[in-house]
Formats: structure tokens, C-alpha cells, sequence
């Protein structure tokens, strides 16, 4: 059956849930000659999300289709917003090169309503793996940092925030295992309230999750840093299965309040620390430094030993040597004075010994050493 989309701005204006669900793509609708909805995966006033099949590609593979409505109030706001999203989807195309980011398919625009199409990640998301398995350990969280980390790096080296980074846009892939990062918040950002001769406007929404988000970002500062407080907020979900609204924070620094409810090495609650630090000045600036912090942690008893080694002191005989061994001839004759005067000191020290015949009051030259 084939069937134009519904135009978004009816279902963000429709009042009441069941009025918005009638505004729905149906299973078994086909739009643009070639994809067939099968089932809406999400809904809410910011747009709706698909399961699709392509039909022009052999076999016809799933595939998501997220339809987005932009909030506009003319026509020129309308083609202003439509600019910026196909500027903001190259992006993505660019970013979905990457293994644990799905792949950018195709994206267009109908009437009022924004498409992007994207590579079907079959799994399910951290929250859902949490609230079925329950918490998880140290060590598990270690392993999701080691395996999120480098795809949050390539989005930076991309220069892109995230912005939006939390266990429901994490998914582990059900193939092999592998964590994949969803919605980005870049194409987010030009669906906001762009009114007549108001370009600028999409560039002062926020963009995130509150409780995610850090305060930087929620001033409308968002730093590379913005997405390591994000993870840190993860790693707690991860540790205690609750969300960032049930933590109480320290009024004074607006620190998260959570060692009381996991216990972790001393090294780990750190790292959490400073990733979790609501002062940007504190937190650790880039990826590469926190996965540094990781690598350390992982060798930090076996490292302690040496990092508390204090040298003893030098002794009168004591020799500094140069790293490569060699000694000019200066030096080999300074280090014979000091060893000649070290042991004229001890010999003087010593008391005499009572042998019957008077000692020698003359002393050896220096010279005799070389």
C-alpha cells in the first residue's frame, strides 16, 4: 500500500497520545516507492522512529527510519532548517564510518518533516541490560569504558559533541557483542524554534538529557568534556541501576553524591571523581587523558612499589656516572680527588694506633692515582 508520510507538524499539535498514535505510519505502509514500515519504534513531540524494510536493496533489509519535525513557524524558517540539516547529515555520513556508529543510509526531507535513514542495529540498549541483569561490577565497567571510549575519540578527532551520550543511546550489538553510539545531538540542534529572522535561535537550544548534560552544557557551553561527564554519569547507572535524578548532590559543589552506594578501588572512585567533576577545569579534558588514567589504574599496585622509592644518600664514595658510561678526563680526575679526600677524612678519624714507632705526618699526593 502506498502512502505518504504524515505531516509532523499535525502529530506534535495533535492533543493526547492515542490522537498522535492515529497520525502514525501503519505496518505495511510504503512511502517513496521504497520503504515499508514494519513497526514504530519510538515516539514523542520531537519526532518518531521506524523499523523499516528497503525495498530496492536485494533481500530488503531492515533498516530505522527517524522522522523529525522541526518547530517552525514560517517558510523561510522551514528552508533555513532544511539547510542546516543536510549540512548536519553529511556529518553523520562522515562519523558512520565508524563500526559503533550505524551506518548513515540515506536522509531527504517531505513537506515539513526531516528523514534520516540508518543501519538496523539489531541488541538492546545498556538500560535495558541493566534493568535485566541488574548492576554491574568493577570490572564490567572497566570493559565498557575501554570498548566506548575509542569511538567517543574518533567523534572529537571528528570535531563533534555528542551531547547526548546515556545508556539508552548505547546499544550492544546482538551479532557480536560490540557497543554501539546512537543519536547524535548535532542534527538535533537545527530542529529547534527557528523563527522569522531567527537563524541564530537553533544555536541556543539545549541539547541533551538533564542529569546527563553538565552544567556547561546546559548553559549552552558544551565542551569535549561535556561527553566525560556524560560517560561518568553512565558508568553510575551502569554500577547502581539508577538514574542521575535519584542522586542527591552536595549543595556547596554540586558533586554527585554516590561512593556510599558502591564500593570500588580507591585508584577507580578517582577516575570517577574527576570524570564526574560538575567544574569543567577539574574533569579530564580529553579522552586520550582518560583512557591514560585507565591504562595506569589497571598496573597501579604493581606500579606503587616504585612510585614510593625514596633514593638513599650519597655516600662520600659515591660515583655519578653519566648514562652512556663515559667519563672525561676532568671528571675521572675530580672523582679520584674526592675519593682521596674521603679517605684521608677516615683515616683521620680513626685513633692511632699504639704501635711503638712514630707515624708518617706526611700524606700521598693526589697525582699518585693517575
Amino acid at each position: 500500500m502506498q502512502d505518504s508520510p504524515p505531516k509532523l507538524s499535525d502529530y506534535r499539535d495533535a492533543s493526547g497520545r492515542q490522537a498522535r498514535r492515529k497520525l502514525l505510519h501503519k505496518p505495511g505502509h510504503l512511502f517513496r516507492d521504497r520503504y515499508r514500515i514494519v513497526k514504530v519504534l519510538a515516539s514523542g513531540g520531537f519526532g518518531v522512529t521506524y523499523l523499516a524494510q528497503d525495498g530496492v536493496i536485494p533481500g530488503s533489509p531492515l533498516c530505522v527510519i527517524k522522522q523529525l519535525c522541526p518547530k517552525v513557524n514560517s517558510p523561510l524558517a522551514l528552508e533555513r532548517a532544511k539547510r542546516r540539516f543536510r549540512k548536519e547529515a553529511k556529518v553523520l555520513a562522515k562519523v558512520g564510518s565508524h563500526s559503533q556508529i550505524p551506518l548513515l543510509l540515506d536522509y531527504f526531507t517531505i513537506n515539513d518533516g526531516f528523514y534520516l535513514v540508518q543501519e538496523y542495529i539489531p541488541g538492546q540498549v545498556l538500560t535495558k541490560e541493566v534493568r535485566r541483569y541488574g548492576p554491574q561490577s568493577e570490572r564490567h565497567v572497566k570493559q565498557f569504558l575501554r570498548e566506548i571510549l575509542p569511538v567517543v575519540k574518533f567523534v572529537h578527532r571528528c570535531r563533534i559533541i555528542h551531547r547526548d551520550i546515556k545508556p539508552p543511546n548505547i546499544i550492544r550489538c546482538a551479532d557480536d557483542g560490540r557497543l554501539v553510539l546512537i543519536d547524535f545531538g548535532a542534527v538535533r540542534e537545527c530542529l529547534g524554534e527557528l523563527g522569522e529572522g531567527s537563524y541564530q535561535n537553533s544555536m541556543t537550544q539545549f541539547v541533551g538529557t538533564p542529569g546527563f548534560a553538565p552544567p556547561e552544557q546546559q548553559a549552552l557551553r558544551p565542551t569535549y568534556s561535556s561527553d566525560i561527564y556524560a560517560l561518568g554519569m553512565t558508568c553510575l547507572f551502569l554500577l547502581t541501576s539508577k538514574t542521575p535524578i535519584e542522586f542527591d548532590s552536595d549543595p556547596k559543589t554540586g558533586r554527585i553524591l554516590w561512593q556510599h552506594l558502591v564500593k570500588l578501588s580507591n585508584r577507580f572512585t578517582d577516575i570517577l571523581e574527576k570524570m564526574l567533576s560538575p567544574d569543567v577545569v577539574d574533569r579530564f579534558e580529553t579522552v586520550d587523558e582518560l583512557m591514560r588514567a585507565l591504562v595506569l589504574e589497571d598496573y597501579f599496585d604493581t606500579l606503587q612499589p616504585g612510585l614510593s622509592y625514596q633514593p638513599r644518600s650519597m655516600q662520600p664514595d659515591d660515583v655519578m656516572e653519566p648514562i652512556d658510561g663515559y667519563l672525561t678526563p676532568i671528571q675521572r680526575q675530580a672523582i679520584s680527588i674526592r675519593r682521596w679526600r674521603s679517605r684521608r677524612q677516615k683515616s683521620n678519624a680513626q685513633p692511632t694506633p699504639n704501635t711503638g714507632f712514630p707515624m708518617s705526618t706526611g700524606t700521598a699526593s693526589p697525582n699518585h692515582l693517575f
